[in-house]
């Protein structure tokens, strides 16, 4: 009999332990658990990408707003430089007409003058075939001109009274007409001037629309290109999330039906205790020795305790004016040219410099006053300090260039051969004036403020 008791026991407790063993549910959790740490790894490498690439838009961003920046002043200049433009074709046409209505009035007192020279002669023959005065004769035989031959025949004061009239009226044509054609040269100069300035005009547009539209270009092709990287990013970053958010509900909904097996086991174990509990003492009182009844209690009280045993659980544990070579740097990239710009706080603001108006406040900027700011121009500034060798220019000194007409241009000597300025195709930029273009136009004018 106690054979048979120690048989059933044993006979429960495998099947307590084999309905208590869940290996297929641990198995599947340690794989999602593990799938679940390489989601993990992957989000942390795409956070890490997304960072660098919200810095990277950060940094394209504050280019970008550079760029918007740089496009606005390239507009503003363009619309002054038209209008400049457009108002010197004006210019012109006025003193087109200037120069043709003068060249008339001209052509007139010419014509005027040759009758009065006709005049003159006539009467100076008269007076020779009468005999006439000789001093009047001397002087038209020694005259080198007409012109100086009306000179002397006024210093003569035996002239008769209507003579000197007619010779007093020529002498102010003459000097009429010299006042025209001064005029119609220094016209004509101006005109010459204004029609460089206008061609270097057409050029510096064109450069600044060519430089606009590919500002724009560049823009829109950098915006387009953030656009992609973020969309990019963001829907890699939401297909892990979800891919981790399905994956850490099948744990939980695993672990749940886990939990759910092993509570059924224990209620399943203990049912089973029971039955064997209530089946053990069925058969001892079945029993009719005594030692038998002893035998059985001693097993049935040893079946408990070692059941007892196999299922508990355990526990576990200021500036300076020697800057004025550097002052200008903050405008590198931030500015654009304009002709007649840089003369007002608002163009300054903007960025909106020419040549001259740029080295005017580059030295207002460390202490030095180069004169008015709305006359400036390279013509005062080439006798604003002292004229020194090319060979002894030093940085800080003020280099000229014959660009449309002579001293054209100017900027700050910066040393290496190099010169800082605001130039029609760049804006303020540092050039090179020891090869190239500006070596070209570099006309030896230095001048030390």
């Amino acid at each position: 009999m106690k054979k048979k008791m120690l048989l059933l026991n044993t006979t429960v407790l495998l099947g307590l332990g084999g309905v208590l063993s869940t290996p297929t549910y641990a198995s599947t959790i340690q794989d999602m658990e593990s799938q679940k740490s390489q989601i993990q790894n992957q989000r942390q490498d795409v956070q890490s990408n997304i960072k660098a690439a919200s810095d990277e838009l950060t940094r394209l961003q504050a280019e970008q707003d550079q760029m918007k920046a740089q496009l606005e002043r390239l507009t503003i200049a363009e619309e002054e430089n038209n209008k400049k433009a457009q108002k010197t074709e004006a210019d012109i046409k006025e003193t087109s007409k200037q120069v043709e209505q003068l060249e008339k009035e001209i052509k007139l007192l010419q014509e005027k003058l040759e009758k009065r020279n006709d005049i003159l002669k006539d009467r100076a023959r008269s007076l020779q075939e009468s005999g006439g005065n000789v001093e009047y004769l001397q002087v038209l035989l020694g005259s080198s001109s007409f012109g100086d031959f009306v000179d002397r025949a006024l210093a003569v004061s035996t002239i008769v009274d209507a003579d000197r009239g007619i010779l007093k009226e020529t002498k102010n044509m003459q000097d009429e007409l010299k006042t025209k054609q001064a005029d119609v040269k220094s016209k004509l100069a101006s005109l010459e001037d204004m029609k460089a300035e206008l061609d270097e005009m057409t050029v510096q547009l064109a450069a600044q629309k060519k430089q606009k539209d590919a500002l724009a270009k560049e823009l829109k092709d950098k915006e387009a290109k953030n656009e992609e990287l973020k969309a990019s990013l963001q829907a890699k970053d939401s297909s892990l999330a979800n891919e981790q958010s399905t994956l850490e509900q099948n744990i939980k909904d695993q672990k749940a039906a886990e939990e759910a097996a092993r509570k059924a086991a224990e209620q399943a174990a203990k049912e089973a205790a029971k039955k064997a509990a209530e089946q053990a003492q069925k058969a001892a009182a079945a029993a009719a020795a005594p030692a038998e009844k002893a035998d059985s209690s001693s097993a049935k009280a040893e079946a408990p305790k070692a059941s007892s045993n196999d299922v508990a659980p355990t526990s576990a544990p200021a500036p300076k004016a020697s800057n004025v070579v550097t002052v200008g740097n903050r405008w590198i990239g931030n500015s654009a040219y304009v002709f007649g710009g840089g003369r007002s706080q608002s163009d300054i603001s903007h960025g909106l410099f020419d040549c001259s108006s740029f080295v005017h406040w580059a030295y207002s900027q460390v202490g030095v006053n180069l004169g008015p700011l709305g006359s400036v121009s390279t013509e005062t500034l080439k006798h604003a300090g002292t004229q020194v060798s090319s060979s002894q220019m030093q940085p800080g000194d003020l280099v000229f260039f014959d660009t449309y007409k002579k001293d054209g241009h100017v900027g700050i000597y910066v040393g290496g051969g190099k010169f800082i300025g605001a130039q029609s195709s760049t804006g303020v930029a540092i050039a090179n004036m020891s090869s190239g273009y500006w070596k070209q136009k570099f006309n030896g004018r230095v001048v030390r403020i």
